[in-house]
Formats: C-alpha cells, structure tokens, sequence
C-alpha cells in the first residue's frame, strides 16, 4: 500500500504516526527500533483534509492492526492520533504522544517567535523567503520550499543533535496547507481539548525540554481533561527525541517500557 510500511512480524499491535501535517516517513527510524520486539505500522498520511485523515488512520488501523492498537503519535501526529482515539476509542488501548503541538492557543503564540531567535541571521533572512515563496500563489509547486522550511525549524527545535545522513521523506506543503486548517480551527474553537473527555484508554506525553512546541501547553491542558494521564519531560532534549544525542536511549527505553 502507497500508505503503508510494515515493520517486524504480525501480529502488528503498534502504530506510529508521522507529523507535518505532510511529512509522511519521518518516523521510519522510531519503527525500525521498535520492530526488534514489536509488529509496528508507519501509516503515511495522504489525505488532504483532517477528516480524510482521520478516516484514512482508521482504515489502516482496522485493516492491518491487531486492534485495540498502541498508537504513537509525534507532533502533528500526536493530535491526529489524539481525534481518532477520541472518535474510535474501541481500536485504541493506549495513546502516546510525542513532541505534541499545544492543545490551547495561547500556549502556541510565542513559539515561531522562539524558533526564529535560534537562528543564525542568514538562517532567519532564508526563513522569511520561504515563507514569501510557500504564500506566493505564482508558484505551483511548493514542496521544496517547505522541506527546507522544515529543515530549519528541525535545527531550530533540536538541543544537540546527532550527526547523521539527512533523513528523506516526502514533504507535501498542500496537504499541510489543507489538513492545517482544520486543525488549527479546531484547536482555536475549544474542540480539540474538549475531545479530551472521550478518551478513557491511558494517555502518556512525551516531550522535550528544549522543544520550540511548549510542554506546558500539553501538561495542562490535558491533566484537566484526560481521566488517566501522564506528562514525562525529557531534559536536554529537542523536539525529535530520537535524534537527540542526551536523549535518544531514554527515549527509546520508555517506548518499550509503555509496550510491555
């Protein structure tokens, strides 16, 4: 399926979920880690709308999991496997979130202002380039720009990095255009976080100290509507736990620990 990696042997009782919205395989190394003592599923998001995706989660979830499932959402992925754990709760035992982006508004006003800061100047010059070039409506075909544009928030949000070939997936600026309305709409409605009360399954988040994504804007949130909640910070640590140097063994071992 063009939707699909497998990793390890059936039974697959884990699913991982990428970010973006449209950064479909930027997982892969956490599912490849996994895969040693787990059947793992890398759903790539295709959809263009967040409901599509939605509907797209839950049919690989139904049709190729082992269900309930295990589902590890990171960043974007964290709320989209948040929504289909409060809509479908019956394929889901447990939720982790990973690097989550906030679930209130107000949490999320200072953190392009955080990215930016980190940037050298020449970076910053770059990034407002790319933002012209990703709202310039001359240009048809975007997805080069906004993977360099993730590129620089990736090394915005990261404390010390490890040094490693430069990861490929596929970037899709339209489908993060589209999907990003709905979702961040839904966050600004109330929505998103009202969600909350329909999930019962044990929810874990994960997150980094040093993350531009403010952890206070998971934490709190959700301690107030979730019934069996936990928040674990991880110190020194960026927004991709896997590729973080003082991070990444930790990170790894409290995934397994939550598998078991």
């Amino acid at each position: 399926m063009k939707n699909l990696r497998k990793y390890g042997k059936s039974p697959y009782s884990v699913a991982i979920v990428h970010g973006g919205p449209g950064a479909a395989g930027e997982m892969a190394p956490v599912a490849q880690e996994l895969a040693s003592g787990y059947g793992v599923l890398e759903p790539l998001q295709t959809a263009s709308s967040l409901d599509g995706q939605v509907e797209e989660l839950r049919n690989v979830l139904t049709s190729h999991a082992e269900t309930p499932v295990t589902l590890i959402g990171f960043s974007w992925g964290a709320w989209l496997s948040y929504i289909i754990t409060a809509r479908f709760p019956e394929i889901v035992k447990k939720l982790i979130l990973v690097s989550s982006g906030s679930f209130e508004e107000r949490y999320a006003v200072n953190m392009n202002k955080t990215r930016i800061n980190r940037l050298s100047k020449k970076e910053k010059t770059e990034t407002d380039s790319l933002i012209d070039k990703m709202n310039d409506p001359a240009i048809e075909d975007k997805n080069d720009t906004f993977a360099r544009f993730g590129e620089l928030c990736s090394k915005a949000d990261a404390y010390d990095p490890i040094k490693c070939d430069q990861e490929k997936f596929d970037c899709s600026y339209a489908i993060y255009q589209a999907v990003w309305k709905d979702a961040s709409e839904l966050r600004r409605s109330g929505k998103l976080l009202a969600l909350g009360r329909k999930i019962y399954c044990p929810v874990i988040a994960i997150h980094g100290d040093f993350d531009s994504h403010p952890a206070e804007g998971v934490q709190k949130p959700l301690s107030d509507v979730l019934k069996n909640f936990r928040f674990i910070l991880l110190t020194q640590c960026g927004h991709k736990p896997w590729g973080e140097r003082l991070a990444k063994d930790i990170f790894y071992n409290l995934l397994k620990e939550e598998l078991e």
